[in-house]
């Protein structure tokens, strides 16, 4: 099922609520005037409430799954629907606000 595309300017956060931004955007696709993000970015999360040190807080995430069939230089791309997982605590992100104009399967 289709799903809209992230790009630079959307809001994912982890599963607590910290603020999660990609590392390195694709700069041969722009949504929005902005650039998309494939799947090899990692984001980088700041602002994670878990206290450590029982609990050590969100520091990045890694994408696992994103769009099967559109793809920029052979990385797909990642959809509102894409799963990723957090590092250290295993948890996953959530796109809260995305762009809705452009969508991919």
């Amino acid at each position: 099922m289709a799903a809209f595309v992230l790009s630079q300017s959307d809001t994912v956060l982890c599963m607590h609520g910290g603020q999660a931004q990609p590392t390195t955007p694709l700069p041969r696709v722009k949504v929005n005037s902005q650039a998309a993000i494939g799947q090899d970015s990692v984001y980088t999360i700041s602002g994670c409430p878990l206290p450590p040190p029982s609990t050590p807080p969100c520091v990045t995430a890694n994408w696992v799954v994103a769009a099967l069939r559109v793809t920029s230089s052979g990385v797909p791309l990642l959809i509102s629907t894409a799963t990723a997982v957090c590092v250290p605590t295993g948890t996953g992100l959530q796109v809260v606000a995305s762009q809705t104009r452009v969508q991919a399967t």
